[in-house]
């Protein structure tokens, strides 16, 4: 079968579409799914690259995001046909895990699909029954698989770690990626202001057409945690959305009110930060991270997708035969948003 898979670790030489992957069976308690549509997370260039504690079996199918219709259910599975439409929560926890008695499967050992198990971006996947939900007709493919990941970690950290309430002030610290534009929408939900930061004039208007009340060009202003401070007339907000880590969470901090929470989903520039403790300690401020969702998450935040109160940027749409081109783009963002892979 057609797979996007990674060969090695390394650079963009690692990914390439083979055509004679072995087709996958499913064991008790899973489903082969068609895949109809796959997206793309940055957590796919991480994985390609590698790091010390990850082995993979080459070639090692790549991304965690995807829905597509049922085509043959394994032993013990219930209530899943062939041909129905469905898409896939991609964070996936063991039978015998205690955290799946507690609700909080993703505290779990959690592994993902994509990254530490084989991932969607084939014509067939192989998926825990658990781990699916119904389709409607209404909604595409396409939308169901740019809005998993990015949107269940993004309501388990706001709404569920984050306990976001209305009224209150959120900075997001980046315009473009998918958890980001996920957040803008959750947060105004939620019923919150929402303030972004933003790289370029075009990720600015993204972050307004989605709802942001407010915009601050990081390149026209640099010293935005000023500005921010200045925006809410000197107490600064009550969240701040930062998965950028090392080069922002110090000026998340600043723009933070006193007794405010730093929400971390992410570290997209490195993974070591240095602290200033007493702006920490005398602000009062807490530092919360999070990393994806339970089920339960999932289906909340995907019946708001389905309703159309939420709805993921899909930047781009490609081909599975030029998912390395689609990597491409991921890397160098060229686009905002989502980018799918179509099968």
């Amino acid at each position: 079968m057609q797979a996007a898979v990674l060969t090695q670790h390394g650079g963009p030489e690692a990914l390439t579409v083979v055509n004679d992957l072995p087709m996958p069976e499913p064991g008790p308690g899973e489903v082969r799914l068609r895949m109809r549509a796959a997206a793309l997370n940055r957590l796919d260039l991480v994985v390609r690259g590698g790091w010390p504690g990850l082995t993979l079996d080459f070639p090692h199918v790549i991304a965690a995001d995807g829905a597509g219709e049922v085509d043959r259910c394994g032993p013990g599975v219930a209530g899943l046909q062939p041909g129905m439409r469905v898409c896939i929560n991609p964070g996936v926890v063991a039978d015998d895990d205690p955290a799946q008695r507690s609700g909080l499967e993703n505290q779990g050992r959690l592994k993902i699909l994509g990254e530490q198990l084989p991932g969607t971006a084939a014509a067939y996947a192989i998926v825990p029954a658990r781990n699916l939900l119904a389709l409607p007709d209404h909604v595409s493919f396409e939308v169901a698989a740019a809005a998993g990941l990015v949107f269940v970690t993004a309501w388990h950290s706001l709404m569920t770690r984050g306990a976001l309430q209305a009224g209150e002030t959120v900075l997001i610290v980046g315009a473009g990626g998918g958890v980001n534009t996920s957040s803008i929408q959750l947060a105004k939900l939620a019923g919150a202001q929402v303030l972004v930061v933003g790289s370029t004039a075009e990720r600015c208007q993204l972050a307004l057409d989605l709802g942001a009340d407010q915009v601050i060009n990081r390149n026209d202003t640099p010293d935005w945690s000023r500005e921010v401070w200045q925006l809410t007339d000197r107490r600064g907000v009550d969240v701040v959305v930062d998965n950028v880590g090392v080069a922002t969470l110090v000026d998340s901090l600043r723009a933070a009110r006193h007794g405010g929470r730093i929400l971390v989903v992410g570290n997209t520039s490195g993974f070591r930060v240095t602290l200033d403790l007493p702006l920490l300690f005398i602000k009062h401020l807490s530092i919360i991270g999070s990393t994806m969702g339970p089920h339960r998450d999932y289906c909340k935040v995907m019946d708001l997708v389905f309703s159309g109160a939420l709805r993921p940027h899909v930047g781009a749409e490609l081909p599975l035969a030029e998912a390395r081109e689609a990597m491409r783009l991921l890397e160098d963002y060229v686009v905002p948003g989502k980018i799918v892979l179509q099968m």
